[in-house]
């Protein structure tokens, strides 16, 4: 464990891969999108008399 193992996020920065552990800015946008999308609020519960 550590910078020389290839398969933790501090041995990915190091080795400065990206993968699983530590997708790639393109990866984690898309899935913060898709996460944002999926997630939104609804006027469900804001009823006005």
């Amino acid at each position: 464990m550590g910078k020389g193992d290839k398969r933790t996020k501090r041995g990915k920065i190091f080795s400065a891969s990206n993968g699983n552990c530590r997708p790639d800015m393109q990866k984690r946008r898309a899935m913060t999108k898709a996460y944002a999308e999926a997630n939104k609020p609804t006027d469900s519960g804001t009823k006005k008399a």
